[in-house]
Formats: structure tokens, sequence, C-alpha cells
């Protein structure tokens, strides 16, 4: 299953991770880019270190389960 994190860095300096299951795929670096700086524009995000001030990274994970029996 894969998921895209979108980190970002709070007031207080902490990383903060909004994760989004099920991306589209193929990833868009750009429009990524632009929801980030929409939630930043926006302010939208409360965390306990205080409102997001800029991005982080974005990354995609892939994790796989297999199951044994």
């Amino acid at each position: 299953m894969k998921k895209l994190d979108l980190q970002f860095l709070n007031e207080a300096g902490k990383t903060v991770t909004i994760s989004l299951e099920q991306p589209v795929e193929p990833f868009d670096e750009t429009a990524i880019n632009q929801a980030m700086d929409v939630i930043l524009a926006q302010n939208v995000i409360a965390s306990s270190g205080g409102p997001l001030v800029s991005k982080k990274a974005a990354r995609i994970v892939d994790r796989t389960v297999q199951e044994v029996f």
C-alpha cells in the first residue's frame, strides 16, 4: 500500500506529517508542491508546536504486507 507523506516544519521547529492514503499515480511533483504551498498559505493545520511555517519534504511510502498463513 502506498501513501504520500507531506512533511512541514512548525513554529517550534518540529516536523508535522500529513499522510494521504492511496495517492494518485503517476506522482506529480509540481502539484504536490503547489498543494503544500496552499496548506501553508491558508494556515489550515494546527499543531502543538504552533502553525506550520515551511515545507520540509514530500515522500511516497510503499509498504508491502505478505501474509504468512
